[in-house]
């Protein structure tokens, strides 16, 4: 019998972010395929008789390929019994989700998606802040920073990304930043736009930075290091001069 296969969204990484939902499908789970920001004490939840497999894929590290991902799920689904493809986050965003969709469809294999925590809401609540403001930023904006060869896209819209009343979240954008900066700045975007560096979202590394992008840009240059981080920047509130005001 084929089995069934959950996508499930862990949230950034703290483990009482998880839904109600993503915790049953985990604890009934035969086998379980996790991502690298989905691993920690989120599989606690795990049974214990559950095989667990990692499939995560890191920038700058060696990482399985998505094709090999892809077979490696439709292999365990054809096995029976349920399977979680844990992705961190929502699985729906960057998350090469539909790849995985497709593969399953194409297996004949039927799925859910269980919505997780977006590391973006995520980053936006551990700094204090809220994604929009009435009258200054009625629109957000979520965006890759770097393309399947790790570069900066060159598709970009950079209008978009420069507009000073929109919020914009990059995601794995600390190696592209200083390029894609240089390119923002040249639209009129200025370099003192109030900035956020949310590093390890929801784990015990968790750092938030609160920067202007500029100088964001220039400590990227300066050096990356290690930790998932997302840039959040725009028309961002500083709660405690608002409350000052």
């Amino acid at each position: 019998m084929v089995g069934f296969v959950s996508f499930v969204g862990s949230g950034p990484g703290d483990p009482e972010l998880l839904t109600l939902k993503a915790v049953d499908r985990l604890r009934r789970a035969d086998a379980v395929l996790f991502d690298d920001l989905s691993s920690g004490p989120i599989l606690d939840h795990v049974n214990p008789s559950a095989d667990l497999v990692g499939v995560g894929k890191r920038a700058g590290r060696a990482s399985p390929k998505q094709d090999h991902v892809s077979r490696l799920l439709v292999d365990y689904a054809k096995m029976g019994g349920r399977i979680v493809r844990l992705k961190s986050g929502d699985s729906g965003l960057f998350g090469r989700l539909e790849e995985e969709m497709i593969a399953l469809r194409r297996a004949g294999i039927d799925y859910e998606i269980i919505p997780g925590v977006p590391s973006a809401c995520a980053a936006a609540a551990a700094a204090g802040i809220p994604l929009t403001r009435r009258l200054t930023a009625r629109r957000v904006q979520f965006v890759t920073g770097h393309d399947a060869s790790g570069q900066l896209p060159p598709d970009m819209n950079l209008d978009a990304l420069s507009d000073p009343a929109a919020s914009t979240v990059l995601f794995m954008g600390k190696r592209t930043l200083p390029l894609l900066t240089k390119a923002l700045f040249k639209r009129g975007l200025s370099p003192e736009t109030p900035a956020v560096l949310a590093e390890a979202v929801g784990t015990n590394e968790q750092a938030i930075t609160r920067s202007t992008l500029g100088a964001l840009a220039a400590q990227m240059e300066a050096g990356v290091g290690t930790k998932p981080a997302l840039v959040l920047y725009g028309p961002l509130a500083d709660m405690d001069a608002v409350e000052a005001d």
